[in-house]
């Protein structure tokens, strides 16, 4: 897998790879998600891919306390290959280059699969309550629509 900083064209690949891992929800709009990520550290939006084909995705942030990673995904047909493993191993360079003592990250506590992936990765968990507000609430996003929509024809990356 080759890991590089995300492309405008790269969009229609990654909205489907987050669709395709159940990672869309209504209140998050995958494309506002992107154009804010592309305001600050671009370069630290990574994806992987395989070819001609996008396969892995990749958020890092780092706010001057901790780093967070949002978005990881692999493609279904390519979990289980190592491939989140080489986007953390990435992710976690990055963070450390800058300075980072600390990464977070939330997952829905039902996600069993992806805690023992985490834990594998010698994350534990923080005792800890996650609070959110929104600032800025996105039109709802179609969820479903874009799930069956996309699924019908997978995006490639373009050259």
């Amino acid at each position: 897998m080759k890991i590089r900083p995300y492309q405008k064209s790269d969009e229609a690949a990654v909205v489907h790879l987050w669709a395709e891992c159940g990672l869309l929800a209504p209140q998050n709009n995958p494309i506002r998600d992107i154009q804010r990520k592309l305001k600050v550290n671009p370069s630290w939006f990574l994806v992987g891919s395989c070819e001609d084909e996008l396969i892995a995705s990749c958020m890092v942030g780092y706010e001057g306390h901790r780093g967070w990673i949002n978005y990881l995904a692999v493609a279904p047909k390519e979990q289980r290959k190592g491939f989140a493993r080489e986007m953390m191993e990435e992710a976690e360079r990055i963070l450390r280059e800058a300075g980072c003592p600390k990464i977070s990250l939330q997952i829905r506590s039902s996600n069993s699969k992806v805690i023992a992936f985490y834990e594998g990765l010698g994350f534990r968990e923080d005792r800890v309550t996650s609070l959110g507000k929104r600032l800025e609430v996105d039109e709802p996003y179609p969820v479903e629509l874009a799930v069956h929509t996309q699924s019908q024809s997978r995006p490639t990356l373009e050259t």
